[in-house]
């Protein structure tokens, strides 16, 4: 080391003794000021040390996530670091030195970055001097081939760098998790009785595949009720027996909970990790470690255990998709069902997207053949769910408790009779949804005439389409005729002061953003929940479900609106006692809506088949691929003017994005949003577009950035 790293350190003149209390704390002191000022241990240039014998030169993939340094580069590789520099290893390497800054063939300078080893060569095809390793930093070999080539397929999917993809990919490394070691693999387990499955007609025929060392790939409509967590665990215990690795990823820890303990009923302990923010980052990474080194062969996790490294992949399972917690929120922002079906592919796996409902994307798989439906028989699906009940305006009308007290007589009789047997689960929207246009006879959704986007009235004078700008006139529905609009009711109601003064010796809970409950006794209890945050009742579940202000859940500006509002209530419809207990659910909403026909029908899978189609006449997701481009007017205008789109491209708008209600204070203007809409066949000609682009324009150091996103959740 340098002289620059050492302190000199004179020792002062003998002094009386202190009382020991002081010495302590002197000592202490001293210890901490030495700790903050000795700089840390530079990794060294190794100047003039001598190259490994063999494949001197390691190419290094940097953590730099700029699109136009999304490359690999070269490094020497000094003969002390030959055997430690291995690929897959975490290194760190000089990085921004010029060609002038060389030294006895050797290229110095830069700033420290991490990196990874992706390969050792006998040479390069660079012709001037390279830089050193600096350090390697772990031997452990965290970049497998398989990972890296998984992530290069996200990156070139969502147009994304591949350094910001294994950022969401490898866990930071934690030193004390990595010196243990992992414990020893445990041979396969028997493969399970088929239990739940036996409820569907081809349940145990796909668990025999599973367990066969075949790769079935299904979509799942569960069955109504608690048992899906045993279920989900029985598959993965079916693909263990087969010597195999198997992978569920679920939207958060709540329910990756209930999986790891229905995992751990059934096959014990010490044969599945669970990989979840709540476990810490030591705790987390001892677990990833113990799946990479092949000591655990089944994963349970969250978004991030999407990419988690599990040998022999079998299966890779998903649970409720069109939860927004499966779309990461980092660039390049994937979504945790397209990770699993290129992982499927790419590994010949099995596939498994289980829910309760059935989203538009699940139901293209369907269709498409890539998968097969597992649907239990109608019987079967009436006997597992409550009875449906619905109110709609016309019923509020006419209800005189109903205009004084906000909720309708049947709901106040259902919540009476309910709780005689136990829990009532109460479901209210979360405040804050914008209002959505839509047609005051039948409801219908207004959309533009020329790209079917939403139809907004931002002055309450214009109509103008919210992707492509086009100014509506003399609009009409495409359904009824009609030319009168209306604004979706918004908000929430005060729905537990309500109830608690109509049941004052009845406990209230509530359960929403600031306070999620896992799960309620069997007793009587109100329990007030937003969407998605509703606990489980212990037990045969709730005795009952509201499901207030229907049309708040239809009324988002949303493509997936109607989509989105099926799903959480039959989520929560789920949790509530089968009709043969007595279980009943009540929706305040129009039942001539297609969405509580579903729910009504308990058809989700019918449902999304529609929604299917009606898209596919639009060109709407996912049977077309979009992307979108947000920034400030102008530097929006000139990155459509540079993008080399492909020729079918249809660009909707550019047109402002609305003013958040609430904007933050000193927030700028949310900028323009544009559109870019492409047929399935030209997905990856987009994405390679809009990279090159996006590349371009942060190479020449543009000063206004342009968000560019693929495949976004919300299009309006």
């Amino acid at each position: 080391m340098s002289s620059q790293n050492e302190q000199s350190a004179g020792r002062a003149p003998q002094a009386q003794p202190d009382p020991p209390e002081q010495l302590a704390l002197i000592r202490e002191t001293v210890r901490e000021v030495k700790a903050k000022a000795a700089p840390r241990a530079k990794p060294r240039t190794h100047r003039g040390a001598p190259l490994a014998a063999e494949l001197p030169v390691a190419r290094i993939l940097v953590n730099k996530g700029v699109l136009h340094l999304d490359q690999l580069w070269d490094y020497a590789v000094p003969e002390e670091l030959d055997a430690s520099a291995q690929p897959g290893v975490r290194v760190r390497v000089r990085f921004g030195a010029g060609t002038h800054q060389v030294r006895a063939g050797r290229r110095e300078g830069g700033g420290l970055i991490d990196g990874y080893v992706v390969e050792r060569r006998p040479d390069t095809d660079y012709s001037g001097p390279l830089a050193a390793l600096a350090q390697v930093v772990s031997p452990e070999q965290v970049l497998t081939p398989q990972l890296l080539a998984l992530c290069r397929a996200v990156a070139d999917r969502y147009a994304g760098s591949l350094a910001d993809v294994l950022q969401l990919a490898l866990p930071p490394r934690n030193g004390r998790a990595e010196a243990r070691p992992s414990p020893d693999p445990l041979p396969p387990p028997a493969a399970p009785d088929p239990a739940g499955w036996s409820r569907y007609p081809h349940g145990a025929a796909y668990l025999h595949a599973l367990a066969s060392g075949g790769a079935p790939r299904a979509v799942w409509t569960a069955l109504a009720g608690p048992t899906w967590p045993d279920e989900l665990a029985r598959a993965m215990a079916a693909t263990l027996a087969s010597g195999r690795g198997a992978l569920a990823v679920l939207p958060d820890g709540r329910a990756a909970a209930r999986v790891d303990q229905a995992l751990s009923a059934l096959l014990g302990a010490g044969r599945h990790a669970l990989l979840t923010a709540e476990s810490g980052p030591e705790k987390r990474y001892a677990q990833w470690l113990a799946v990479h080194r092949g000591a655990v062969k089944a994963v349970v996790g969250t978004r991030a255990a999407m990419f988690a490294p599990v040998a022999d992949l079998g299966l890779v399972a998903l649970w409720d998709d069109g939860d927004s917690s499966h779309c990461d929120v980092h660039a390049p922002f994937p979504h945790v069902r397209e990770v699993l079906e290129l992982r499927a592919t790419h590994e010949q796996a099995g596939f498994l997207l289980g829910a309760h409902g059935c989203t538009v994307e699940a139901a293209q798989l369907v269709e498409s053949g890539w998968a097969r439906p597992l649907l239990a028989d109608r019987d079967q699906t009436r006997a597992a769910a409550p009875l449906v009940r619905t109110v709609g305006e016309s019923e509020l009308a006419r209800d005189g408790a109903a205009r004084a007290a906000r909720l309708p007589t049947l709901a106040w009789q259902t919540v009476r009779e309910g709780l005689k047997h136990g829990p009532v689960l109460v479901q209210v929207p979360r405040r804050g949804y914008v209002p959505r246009l839509a047609c005051e006879r039948c409801r219908t959704p207004a959309r533009c005439g020329a790209c079917a986007g939403p139809l907004e009235a931002p002055d309450e004078l214009e109509l103008r389409c919210g992707w492509c700008g086009r100014a509506e006139e003399g609009w009409h529905c495409r359904e009824c005729g009609g030319a009168r609009l209306r604004a979706q009711i918004v908000g929430a109601r005060r729905t537990a002061e309500e109830l608690g003064r109509a049941f004052p010796a009845v406990p209230v809970r509530t359960s929403g953003r600031d306070h999620v409950l896992d799960a309620v006794p069997d007793r009587p209890a109100l329990v007030v929940s937003t969407p998605g945050a509703e606990p489980v009742a212990e037990g045969p579940g709730y005795a009952a479900a509201l499901l207030l202000d229907g049309w708040a859940m239809l009324g988002r500006p949303d493509l997936r609106a109607a989509e989105e509002a099926l799903r959480r209530w039959i989520g929560a419809a789920a949790l509530v006692r089968s009709q043969g207990e007595g279980g009943t659910a009540v929706i305040l909403a129009d039942a001539l809506l297609r969405p509580v026909q579903a729910l009504v029908r308990w058809d989700p899978s019918g449902h999304a088949q529609r929604e299917l189609a009606e898209r596919a006449e639009l060109g709407f997701p996912p049977v077309s691929r979009m992307a979108s481009v947000i920034g400030e007017p102008e530097a929006v205008a000139e990155f459509l003017a540079a993008v080399r789109l492909p020729a079918d491209a249809e660009v909707l708008g550019p047109v402002p994005l609305p003013v958040p209600a609430r904007p933050r204070p000193g927030a700028s203007p949310p900028g323009d949003r544009a559109l870019i809409r492409v047929r399935p066949g030209s997905g990856a000609a987009l994405a390679a577009a809009l990279k090159a682009a996006q590349a371009a324009r942060t190479a020449r150091g543009s000063a206004s950035p342009v968000r560019v996103r693929v495949d976004p959740l919300d299009i309006g």
